[in-house]
């Protein structure tokens, strides 16, 4: 037997290894100062297990660092959902699982508590010389757990609770669907799960250009989030800091989930009532998130984030004590040539608020009041040729873009008047 196991007890510990070293760290053997070298060898053949074929590395001056390299092209399934399938469990779990179902095997048979037990010691576990015992206690924790987990049900009759298992749900036509529900939607490890249920026909019809696998490690923190607020309850969670060694605990009320359609990364929208402040926070950052109690202003907070969010391009919103930060204004104008009307169809389509109006038979211009103006500028740029007059309110922001501009023609060895 191996020295390390492929099966795991906690995800939040698998998830960060993912996140910190495969997605994000890029980080050698030797620039891990965590835990032991033994443990990163122990954790890095376990991923290695689910995600050899996608594991490339490169030799650096620091040492060897392993990624992870997927082709959307090729891979039609995230193969970071194998990280959620790996569950760790006790030969007692296995045993009584496998006993619970197959004496529950359809919907209509109904055992009570006393019975299972009678019927699985005098019948499963009677031929063994040092049998597995399952008490009482033992045997209500598993029913509970599977209740909860929507396996069985219960029903009562007179004064007695008898157990039995759900009906199947026929997703054999469904394919397609989960296909497209298990790679687009946010906690679409659930789909990846259904996908495997015996019967249900596995779907090539999807492909994906922009394929954003790894907020699927994510689920987990995403599903208690999403739980929280249909409750409308505030949650505990913990808070890395990228430029803090220890991450923070607070206590939020979450109100929105923002992906975004470019780079597939995730934003909690909140509100802090320890600041009296609506903030953003990226999910990824998020671990430990524990349910606290309900929230009475929680449809007041989301009515309230809902107007802020009429001025933001993107998750900054920055509502403190001393109220909503004061709105930037920013307009440019483009010129549209004969044959460039998809230009003009882009604005339109692309802008998130604000209003694109045309000024001569040429030129439109783009204009919106934000709170935060450079959150525009990686769209903007994207109309840089095309740019005739370009305003920002707040200064700092034009004169940053200006000087991206006068960098990108330096590299480009374009002389300085040329970028006047």
């Amino acid at each position: 037997m191996s020295a390390y196991s492929e099966l795991i007890k906690s995800f939040e510990k698998i998830r960060a290894y993912i996140r910190d070293f495969y997605l994000y760290g890029f980080k050698s053997r030797e620039e891990y100062r965590v835990k032991s070298a033994r443990s990163y060898d122990d954790e890095r053949r376990r991923l290695e297990s689910w995600l050899g074929d996608h594991m490339r590395f490169v030799r650096t001056p620091e040492g060897k660092n392993v990624f992870i390299s997927i082709d959307s092209r090729t891979v039609k399934h995230n193969p970071l959902y194998n990280a959620w399938k790996a569950k760790s469990f006790t030969d007692g779990d296995i045993t009584l699982h496998f006993i619970l179902f197959d004496i529950l095997y359809t919907p209509s048979v109904k055992r009570s508590v006393a019975e299972l037990l009678e019927e699985i010691d005098g019948h499963y576990l009677s031929g063994f010389e040092s049998p597995l015992v399952f008490d009482e206690s033992t045997l209500r924790k598993k029913l509970k757990e599977y209740c909860e987990a929507g396996l069985l049900a219960t029903v009562k009759e007179g004064r007695r609770i008898y157990y039995h298992r759900q009906e199947d749900t026929d997703l054999s036509a469904l394919g397609d669907l989960l296909h497209y529900f298990s790679e687009v939607a946010p906690c679409g490890v659930i789909g990846s799960f259904l996908l495997d249920k015996e019967g249900v026909a596995d779907s090539d019809t999807f492909s994906f250009k922009h394929h954003y696998i790894t907020g699927s490690i994510d689920s987990g923190v995403l599903a208690a989030l999403f739980s929280a607020m249909r409750e409308k309850r505030a949650v505990s969670v913990s808070n890395t800091s990228p430029h803090k060694d220890l991450p923070r605990r607070l206590l939020l009320v979450p109100l929105r989930i923002l992906i975004s359609a470019q780079s597939g990364r995730q934003h909690l929208l909140a509100y802090l009532p320890s600041q009296n402040a609506f903030l953003s926070y990226r999910i990824d950052y998020l671990s430990s998130v524990k349910p606290e109690a309900a929230e009475p202003r929680f449809d007041a907070l989301r009515e309230e984030l809902e107007r802020l969010q009429r001025h933001a391009w993107g998750v900054n919103i920055k509502r403190s004590r001393q109220g909503a930060r004061p709105l930037e204004h920013v307009e440019f104008t483009v010129r549209v040539e004969e044959g460039e009307k998809y230009i003009v169809k882009r604005l339109l389509r692309e802008k998130r608020i604000g209003e694109v109006t045309q000024t001569d038979e040429r030129t439109y211009r783009f204009s919106a009041d934000v709170y935060d103006t450079g959150e525009l500028i990686p769209w903007i740029r994207t109309f840089l040729c095309r740019i005739v007059r370009l305003h920002f309110s707040n200064r700092t922001v034009e004169n940053r873009f200006k000087q991206d501009v006068e960098a990108m023609y330096a590299l480009y060895g374009i002389g300085k008047e040329a970028s006047e």
